[in-house]
């Protein structure tokens, strides 16, 4: 299965460029969150910087038009283009001994415009690249690609800025991305998909087909039912688990366990090493033959395991939390994947993975209700609500869509 995957030209050029920015990504999370946190002190203005690298999700939907309609190719060249300047940008500024957290905020803004939508033209191109009976596995090697470089990155990125600062540690950075689009220049070619009522000629986006695109996207997600139940329950993970596992932990790190930027990045990539043994199984089982119903199941672990780790007082334990969370996160995102592109249909992949990222906006909000909770109440009822709140949701969706999500789709296993 794994060796089908690299047959495939475009995925053995995606491969190396998805684990390369991946590794920045995390870097740069690290890096950033704690800077915010030592030279603010306040947990709102961390979850501010959270939530600035989220604000592209809006956009996501289109990001899924231009991917179907031009190729992810020439989209993603342009977005990691953009990742290496922003990037180099920060690093001028630190190693000038310009840099201050309102310019952390101004870049995070402009990079959080085209970040979170990577991830988009990452599985549309998994999507259009991958046969079907190998698809589960080409995601969760996607997905071991992406969780291995999280947990490199969230080391490297902690030990280089406390050993070198943040400046050297943008230079390292800067030369990710740059290497990353390299390799993206090697992913296979796609002729763009030609719009029927359109001139013979190019059209420009977004004009109005690409609106229609967008448009008959949005109507597969609202009229199938297993799109529909996936898209609301990526909304809540990302509104009540992801700002737990994810966003907070520069201040559970300096306030709850009262360690080191180091601590921090142990933190972080327990979490990802979790979703990193969990993408090796997936991939070396093949996964699971009822994807819909692993979601479900995985998700309400997580929120569990999310309920123990705000209570844990020692950093050992946090770790082991995050470890196990982790692991049942990425079964369960995996999963969810692997079902929308299988329901999503060809022609469609790019539009429904769009819709799919707006799901991540609920980060952004779930961060900063979660910061103004936490100042108000405390960390640990706020932690246990969040969590308390996903998972009865979790058993609400999937009551609602149980004919759709816990039973096996024919198609799906085609």
């Amino acid at each position: 299965m794994i060796l089908a995957a690299f047959r495939v030209k475009s995925f053995r050029f995606q491969w190396p460029a998805d684990l390369l920015t991946s590794w920045a990504f995390e870097m740069e999370t690290v890096v950033l969150g704690w800077y915010v946190m030592v030279h603010t002190g306040s947990v709102l203005w961390l979850t501010v910087f959270g939530s600035l690298q989220f604000v592209g999700t809006l956009a996501a939907p289109l990001y899924g038009v231009a991917g179907d309609r031009l190729g992810g190719r020439l989209v993603l060249c342009a977005m990691r283009a953009t990742y290496a300047a922003l990037a180099a940008l920060l690093m001028l500024l630190a190693l000038a001994g310009w840099l201050a957290p309102a310019w952390v905020f101004v870049v995070a803004g402009l990079a959080g415009l085209v970040r979170p939508n990577d991830l988009v033209l990452r599985n549309a191109l998994v999507g259009e690249t991958i046969p079907p009976p190998h698809l589960m596995g080409a995601v969760g090697l996607s997905r071991a690609t992406t969780d291995s470089a999280r947990v490199a990155g969230a080391l490297a990125g902690a030990w280089l800025s406390t050993v070198l600062g943040l400046g050297y540690t943008y230079v390292v950075v800067t030369g990710l991305y740059a290497a990353s689009l390299a390799l993206t220049f090697g992913v296979a070619r796609r002729p763009p998909v030609p719009d029927p009522g359109a001139a013979p000629r190019g059209v420009a986006l977004p004009g109005p087909s690409g609106w229609r695109d967008l448009k008959d996207g949005l109507v597969r997600v609202g009229t199938r039912p297993e799109l529909l139940a996936m898209m609301w329950l990526a909304f809540l993970v990302n509104l009540t688990a992801y700002p737990v596992s994810n966003g907070l932990l520069p201040y559970v790190a300096q306030r709850v366990y009262q360690v080191d930027a180091t601590g921090l990045g142990w933190l972080v990539a327990s979490f990802a090493f979790g979703g990193l043994l969990a993408s090796i199984t997936m991939v070396l089982t093949r996964g699971t033959r009822r994807p819909g119903r692993a979601t479900l199941v995985h998700t309400a672990i997580w929120y569990v395991l999310l309920l123990g780790f705000g209570q844990a007082a020692s950093l050992g334990v946090g770790l082991l939390a995050l470890l196990v969370a982790g692991f049942a996160q990425n079964v369960a995102m995996i999963s969810m994947t692997t079902s929308l592109l299988a329901a999503a249909g060809a022609g469609f992949r790019g539009r429904v993975m769009g819709v799919r990222m707006l799901a991540v906006y609920g980060l952004p909000l779930g961060l900063m209700a979660a910061g103004v909770l936490i100042e108000r109440v405390g960390y640990r009822p706020t932690i246990s609500a969040l969590a308390a709140a996903g998972l009865a949701l979790t058993v609400l969706i999937g009551t609602r869509w149980r004919m759709s999500l816990w039973r096996e789709r024919r198609e799906a296993r085609a």
